[in-house]
């Protein structure tokens, strides 16, 4: 697992779009080779598809031949509603580039059989030949899409009922009425995420910095449940200064110092070879 420390949040969504950047122009995609990318919403990635637009509109990226995959989607709330991650992502991101439309993917929250739409998602993945990239961001504790605190470490996508914290979280976004913020989501599963070929995950702010700490410092725990990602074979950490509020000082500077080893090897958005170089 590698950590890699930003200043602050705006450096941590440059950082990413610029990872993002690299990995689909080093893959090459084309009409019969799609570059995999799974996504999240949420306010911590905003800055990042911000950027990745800047750099559709300079010419340095395109999305024609790439798919996406989102992480998760509320249930019973139409795809029209501002606080739908259809809306989301379509308004934040996917307008402004030239992805085409049947290469995004989105799990319906509406849909007559949900077990049937997390069972088909899957399928989907599969059909796409994986997900190369997954980005997602967490939660105050540590989930990652919508696995809640002691969700399975091998699921799969299926209907969560969300905690009660991420409920009172998501009020902000809806005029901080409780009866207003859905009660559950379609999410892919912890497994799902892990199947990918990479994953990077963006914390950033002191309210994620126990998270952080579980991710790093502790074991694998269900309770936390984007500390599985201990055992991937490329999991990639971005956060800012405030995200390491509780991690120990020499857990600060061990990576802070292992980055700026490696970064003098081989440039730090150098190619996966040159990044697996050094196992962080």
């Amino acid at each position: 697992m590698r950590l890699v420390i930003q200043e602050n949040s705006d450096l941590v969504t440059d950082w990413a779009a610029r990872y993002v950047l690299k990995r689909v122009k080093d893959f090459n995609p084309g009409p019969d080779n799609f570059f995999v990318l799974g996504l999240p919403t949420g306010s911590t990635p905003l800055g990042m598809y911000r950027k990745l637009i800047e750099f559709h509109k300079q010419g340095r990226i395109s999305f024609r031949y790439v798919k996406t995959f989102n992480m998760d989607e509320y249930v019973n709330l139409p795809r029209e509603h501002p606080e739908s991650y259809h809306y989301f992502m379509w308004n934040n991101f996917f307008k402004h580039i030239d992805i085409l439309p049947e290469n995004v993917h989105i799990l319906d929250g509406n849909a007559a059989d949900l077990q049937t739409e997390c069972l088909a998602y899957e399928e989907k993945i599969k059909e796409a030949g994986g997900v190369h990239l997954f980005v997602g961001g967490i939660g105050p504790d540590g989930h990652i899409a919508f696995n809640e605190p002691g969700s399975s470490l091998v699921s799969r996508t299926r209907l969560k009922t969300l905690a009660q914290d991420t409920i009172i979280a998501n009020a902000r976004f809806f005029n901080n009425d409780l009866s207003k913020v859905p009660k559950q989501a379609l999410t892919v599963g912890v497994g799902t995420v892990m199947d990918a070929n990479e994953v990077m995950v963006l914390i950033t702010g002191a309210h994620k910095a126990l998270a952080l700490y579980k991710a790093v410092e502790e074991g694998v725990n269900h309770m936390w449940t984007v500390s599985a990602i201990q055992q991937h074979p490329r999991a990639l950490l971005i956060c800012d200064e405030d995200a390491t509020l509780e991690l120990k000082v020499k857990t600060v500077k061990y990576f802070k110092n292992l980055w700026d080893v490696h970064s003098k090897l081989v440039d730090p958005l150098d190619d996966i070879k040159s990044q697996d170089g050094v196992d962080v």
